[in-house]
């Protein structure tokens, strides 16, 4: 099976551009049928699979079942870390450090991802107010099954929107998150959603709780469990 040149764009989830980069610089296997590139599926999974590459979309592989669906915040949130006291200027190389230090990505993918922030606009910021946001990248790219991260920022100073905020109190806190894929990236989302809904686990990462503080306070608020029998009830 051939697939076409915004065919592979799309199941990495990146430019066209970079796919043409890929062919140039990192020998992706294409043939040239007039005037047009055309890839065979079966090389171009094996390409990847060789650099620690997923396809996002339908054309490479069917998407699983969501694997944010057995993560828990507290582990994702040790990995990601809590950083405090950063300033607007600091940020990008926070979030570079974060990416660094992100599960199950190959170097490559750490490097594009970072790229991928650093460029305009990279990152949205997504303030659901109370002083909070859940930053995340802008674009998403093909990532491993487990990379997934949360980091908690404190700000030293408030972050500026173009737009209008959300309520009149300053965003100082930011939860900063990585999934995998579009499936992911939702559920991890409405995680987060979820777990600042909680005034007592809002209390504590508003404050200057200790970091230890901060992880039970999360892992306490969240139950992960596998689909509710009846009768029962997961919390965020």
């Amino acid at each position: 099976m051939y697939l076409n040149l915004v065919q592979i764009a799309e199941s990495f989830g990146v430019s066209e551009s970079v796919v043409e980069g890929w062919i140039r610089d990192e020998n992706l296997p294409h043939t040239p049928d007039r005037g047009r590139l055309l890839f065979d599926r079966a090389q171009v999974a094996q390409w990847a699979a060789t650099r620690g590459l997923a396809s996002q979309a339908g054309f490479l592989a069917p998407e699983p079942a969501s694997v944010a669906k057995g993560w828990q915040v507290e582990p994702l949130l040790r990995a990601g870390g809590i950083w405090r006291d950063v300033s607007m200027a600091q940020l990008p190389d926070v979030f570079d450090k974060v990416v660094a230090a992100l599960p199950g990505a190959t170097p490559p993918v750490r490097q594009l991802l970072s790229q991928r922030l650093r460029a305009n606009k990279g990152v949205t910021l997504a303030p659901v107010g109370g002083g909070f946001a859940l930053p995340h990248p802008a674009a998403r790219i093909a990532l491993g099954r487990e990379a997934g991260t949360v980091a908690l920022i404190l700000l030293g100073e408030p972050l500026v929107f173009a737009e209008p905020s959300v309520d009149e109190t300053p965003v100082t806190r930011l939860l900063f998150f990585i999934a995998p894929s579009p499936r992911a990236h939702l559920e991890l989302l409405g995680r987060l959603s979820r777990l600042l809904s909680r005034r007592d686990v809002r209390d504590v990462l508003a404050g200057n709780a200790p970091d230890e503080a901060i992880f039970q306070a999360v892992a306490s608020a969240v139950v992960v469990v596998s689909p509710a029998a009846p009768g029962t009830e997961a919390s965020a």
